[in-house]
């Protein structure tokens, strides 16, 4: 890796793969890594309330109407220049406003990561992140992928530099991501 600063944000629809990246660059690379539903989630949990996609979602949408559509991406910004990592990825990219903010840092680069809708669907239920995923039919996931929250998504994902086709295995998943690194650190 170089010694300047990249920040890479990933962007994808759900259980595309998005965390398991941040797991690989954490664990390879001792990256730092920050996800937009960090603070949801530790605000849902100050309070005792279910951390849900839906309850996120909410208080999401609560904050970004009071504060101001930018406030998650500036809180995502604001980690980023402060830590002293050179690797750092900010999980969940999914708006236009994520994008003005998130590209004003240096070396800052989009990340586009993609499977096929069964596939992610299956790995959604399997991890069980929040409550009630285990439980969610086909058709039910589908419905969550047209929430407000990933509605944005396609056309952001649009203005990615790079992206990742995760049907695979971690093997070819893990060279694309090192690929992506190679270009990055050598320009």
């Amino acid at each position: 890796m170089a010694d300047k600063k990249i920040v890479l944000g990933l962007i994808g629809e759900l259980a595309a793969g998005k965390t398991t990246i941040v797991y690989y660059l954490k664990e390879r690379y001792g990256a730092a890594s920050f996800r937009f539903s960090d603070p949801l989630r530790n605000t849902l949990d100050l309070y005792d309330l279910e951390i849900s996609r839906d309850n996120m979602q909410n208080l999401s949408t609560v904050l970004r109407k009071q504060f101001g559509e930018n406030l998650l991406a500036k809180a995502m910004a604001k980690q980023a220049k402060d830590s002293n990592k050179n690797l750092i990825v900010i999980d969940g990219v999914r708006r236009f406003t994520d994008i003005e903010n998130l590209t004003k840092l240096p070396e800052f680069h989009l990340v586009y990561i993609t499977a096929d809708v069964k596939t992610r669907y299956e790995r959604y239920i399997s991890r069980d992140e929040n409550a009630g995923d285990k439980n969610l039919t086909f058709e039910d996931f589908q419905a969550k992928e047209g929430a407000e929250a990933d509605k944005q998504v396609p056309e952001v994902a649009k203005s990615a530099e790079f992206k990742i086709d995760n049907n695979g295995d971690f093997e070819k998943l893990n060279q694309q991501i090192e690929d992506i690194l190679s270009k990055v650190s050598s320009e």
